[in-house]
């Protein structure tokens, strides 16, 4: 079974995650999860703090020689911050010097995560609910995506939406859009007119110390019929992304395929009609979002995933102080306007972990030996 667990606060020395799982003998390296760590920080609208992180995954544990060998692997990110807070997050009471947060930040965690655990400050949320905890995410998704990759699948995202400027379900075939195209984007939206109007209304909206929400599309191509069940509710594949992609901080809605837009279609235009071709069946659309049942049909994953509004504004809403019980202006701290582009890339790791638990459910071994020979097998049994 494949899992991960991260570790780590926002201004802590430094996040953590274990991947555990990974059969022996997949190449991985630290140069290759750069990458998607990089395009993490990148997109128009995000903040001061990625002026000072450039987040690098140190693999310390599981990989020898360039392979890994079994065991679970660490992935080790420095928070090269953490130098401006030791005095308030040193874990030692020698030289602790808190500065007390009580200022409730509307739409956070907050308010929730003092009463839950029963802080007078509310750094001790917010220093675990803050999004950086998606870094080591997406260094253990680039581990993922290479082990999918080793079989053929693609994964990718592009932004949607951004506040009111939206292309629209149909307005970027999923099938023919290229990576390169959505990476031109400073926004990461494929579309050269949207794209400028989304970058025009982030800029108008920073100017009102305001933030913006929207949507991005995660396309997983190449995926096997087969990985999921039908037999039980919490082996449905399409359950498992779901909750995937809302386990990122600030989502609030997925939806797989034609999702509500196809709600409002009678099923003769909905449903994908199925064909048989070069002795393989195929479905001649993807309004499913190649998810029949809460298993994989052959067709690519699409999913749409809608992002809340950043809650720390440069002018707060008002609230309340969680000590005095008086009416404040909420906390400020350093944050984003918009990270739509950057969510999207956390997307596509989630997706590429829970393929990738999937994939080894179906296929698993103990090495990429193994797995190639299982997976291998079952493909050839597919042709007809």
């Amino acid at each position: 079974m494949l899992r991960f667990l991260t570790a780590g606060e926002s201004h802590g020395p430094q996040l953590t995650v274990i991947v555990e799982g990974l059969p022996a003998g997949l190449e991985i390296s630290e140069d290759e999860l750069r990458r998607d760590l990089a395009r993490r920080q990148g997109g128009h609208g995000r903040g001061g703090r990625q002026k000072i992180e450039t987040d690098f995954a140190r693999i310390v544990s599981g990989v020898r020689g360039g392979f890994t060998i079994g065991s679970p692997v660490t992935l080790v990110l420095e928070n090269k911050d953490h130098a401006n807070w030791t005095a308030e997050m040193t874990a030692s009471k020698e030289g602790f010097a808190p500065k007390p947060v009580t200022r409730l930040r509307p739409g956070h965690a907050d308010l929730a995560g003092a009463l839950k655990y029963g802080h007078d400050d509310v750094r001790n949320v917010l220093e675990r609910s803050s999004a950086r905890e998606t870094a080591p995410r997406v260094a253990a998704g680039g581990i993922a995506r290479k082990l999918l990759g080793h079989f053929g699948v693609e994964i990718f995202s592009f932004t949607q939406s951004i506040g009111l400027n939206d292309v629209g379900y149909e307005g970027v075939n999923p099938d023919t859009v290229t990576v390169e195209e959505i990476e031109a984007s400073p926004v990461r939206c494929p579309d050269p007119e949207m794209s400028a109007r989304m970058v025009a209304d982030i800029d108008e909206v920073a100017e009102r110390g305001d933030t913006l929400g929207g949507t991005f599309r995660v396309i997983a191509r190449g995926v096997p019929v087969g990985l999921g069940s039908y037999v039980h509710w919490d082996r449905k594949l399409d359950g498992l992304l779901a909750q995937a992609m809302l386990s990122i901080n600030a989502i609030k809605g997925v939806e797989i395929g034609a999702g509500f837009e196809g709600a409002a279609r009678p099923g003769s235009q909905f449903h994908d009609e199925i064909d048989f071709a070069g002795g393989a069946f195929r479905h001649l659309t993807n309004r499913a979002g190649g998810l029949t049942g809460g298993v994989t049909n052959g067709e690519p994953i699409d999913l749409r995933v809608a992002i809340k509004p950043i809650s720390t504004m440069k002018k707060p809403m008002q609230s309340v102080d969680l000590k005095t019980k008086e009416k404040v202006e909420a906390h400020y701290e350093r944050s984003d306007v918009c990270v739509v582009p950057a969510a999207g890339v956390i997307g596509e790791a989630m997706v590429a972990l829970t393929l990738a638990a999937a994939f080894l459910e179906k296929f698993g071994g103990d090495s990429m030996t193994e797995v190639e020979r299982n997976y291998r097998g079952y493909i050839d049994s597919l042709v007809r």
